[in-house]
């Protein structure tokens, strides 16, 4: 089945709503607003692919993390094949936070 522009991007909204459901164990701060989710792509037969980052490589939760992301977003509706890849690659830092992140962190 293909998917609208809109319906796309509906999606799209669903996703990020859910990866703002999922937070660094270490930092109290969801993933997104983090900074940890490099892109969200989407085919029109909505395949989600997922590009993302940890803090460090030897993240505690290298393991476990991305594999709760993959499975709470192939739970929103429509979704039909999640990809996620693991990249480190621009290496993470401080600077890719939200301004919404670095407030709740008192760094602003």
């Amino acid at each position: 089945m293909k998917f609208t522009d809109d319906q796309i991007a509906d999606i799209g909204e669903e996703i990020i709503m859910v990866l703002k459901t999922v937070y660094d164990p270490e930092i109290p701060v969801d993933i997104y607003e983090l900074g940890l989710i490099y892109d969200v792509q989407i085919s029109d037969d909505a395949d989600v692919k997922i590009i993302m980052t940890l803090t460090t490589p030897n993240c505690p939760v290298a393991e476990t993390l991305p594999q709760e992301v993959k499975d709470k977003v192939a739970e929103v509706e429509h979704v039909n094949s999640v990809d996620l890849e693991l990249t480190f690659e621009p290496s993470w830092n401080k600077d890719m936070m939200s301004e919404e992140a670095k407030f709740e962190l008192g760094m602003l």
